[in-house]
């Protein structure tokens, strides 16, 4: 430390180098660099008034630090504080991490319900279990009740249309069937043509919603909930495929069975049957006369087993593929169809666990059908001869 009073020297380091030129404010602190034997320093300067007067006196006080020591003061500061307080954080954001996992877990339970429910659904027309939580907060109680009671409306809503769909082909079933009657017995009654083009008209007309009344209580059937066994897919695709024949034969269509001998899928004989029947009748309704349509039974992957009725017909063009299973969609204006077969072929492929398939066969036909899981690993037999 030294002293100043009128330039003279009082104690201290007599080294000290003066401030930089700029004008001293009396009392207030400066600092600056400084070098003290070739070090570089930092100095404090400080000048402050003292005595009375008239003998009132000026001292100015300096204090220089090596930066040296500044720095090293500054790394023990690191070294001392910084990294304890590191690992402190890396400790505590461990600790968080470890509790937002854990706080988590109840919705990742829940998640995991979920999609196992929706897992053992086949299709949407499932109703999903409700959800249950055995450890929770109580906000995820709430979150899991709420749930809950949505899908119990979702699953009556669902049911109420089941039942609807159901009572309304059942009901109109019986007074189309009369109409048909009355009118095929008028027809063969009446020998006016006028009269019989007119009738002919009704009859018509009354076939089509047999038809559609048939097949909506065929859609309603395939979306509740049917118990499964195990069974011979190429035996039921043959018996099919014998029952067709006459319609086929009258058609001028050639009707014939390609493929495995024996194959075992798990599945509802009904509704496989009703799939092949509305495959076969709508490839026998825009093949054509002088068509060819075959139905096959093949492996199409190695836990998977096809069930396809193909043709030469005309086909569908690749734009409309896509079309194929959507519901009341046609792909010609020729009558007798409602759009709907395919649709119910789809929707019970879905409840087998399965899926469907439309691609064109050959230069312009159509192969349509449906993937169904095998019900074990089935050996390969040779193909059977077109019957």
């Amino acid at each position: 430390m030294r002293l100043n009073f009128l330039s003279v020297f009082l104690l201290g380091n007599a080294q000290l180098p003066a401030p930089p030129a700029q004008p001293i404010t009396l009392g207030e602190p400066l600092l600056y660099h400084a070098k003290v034997d070739s070090r570089t320093v930092r100095v404090a300067l400080l000048e402050v008034d003292y005595g009375s007067e008239p003998a009132r006196q000026r001292l100015r006080v300096q204090v220089a630090q090596s930066l040296t020591v500044r720095e090293r003061i500054a790394q023990e500061l690191l070294e001392q504080l910084l990294l304890p307080m590191g690992l402190m954080g890396l400790v505590l954001s461990a600790l968080v991490y470890a509790g937002v996992l854990r706080g988590l877990q109840p919705l990742k339970r829940l998640e995991a319900q979920i999609e196992r429910a929706g897992k053992r659904s086949h299709n949407a027309a499932d109703p999903l279990p409700p959800i249950e939580l055995t450890s929770a907060p109580q906000e995820v109680y709430s979150l899991a009740s709420t749930i809950n009671r949505l899908l119990e409306a979702v699953a009556r809503g669902q049911q109420k249309e089941k039942r609807f769909l159901n009572d309304a082909a059942h009901q109109l079933r019986t007074p189309l069937a009369g109409l048909i009657g009355q009118t095929e017995l008028a027809l063969h009654e009446s020998h006016e043509p006028q009269v019989r083009e007119r009738l002919q008209k009704v009859l018509s007309a009354a076939q089509r919603s047999a038809h559609l009344v048939h097949q909506l209580l065929q859609l309603a059937r395939s979306e509740s909930n049917v118990p499964m066994q195990p069974l011979d897919l190429p035996q039921l695709a043959c018996e099919v495929a014998r029952e067709w024949t006459a319609k086929a034969l009258a058609a001028g269509i050639d009707l014939g069975y390609e493929g495995e001998e024996h194959l075992s899928v798990l599945g509802h004989p009904l509704l496989l049957r009703e799939a092949l029947n509305n495959l076969i009748d709508n490839a026998l309704h825009y093949a054509g006369r002088g068509a060819t349509v075959t139905v096959r039974v093949y492996i199409s992957a190695p836990s998977m087993a096809a069930l396809v009725v193909e043709d030469d017909g005309p086909g569908v063009p690749e734009a409309h593929m896509g079309d194929l299973f959507a519901r009341f969609w046609r792909g010609s204006d020729k009558p007798g169809g409602c759009g709907l077969g395919l649709s119910i072929v789809e929707e019970i492929a879905l409840r087998h666990g399965g899926e469907t398939l439309a691609e064109t066969a050959g230069k312009q036909g159509l192969r349509v059908g449906m993937r169904l899981p095998l019900a074990e690993n089935p050996s390969l037999s040779a193909p059977t001869t077109r019957s």
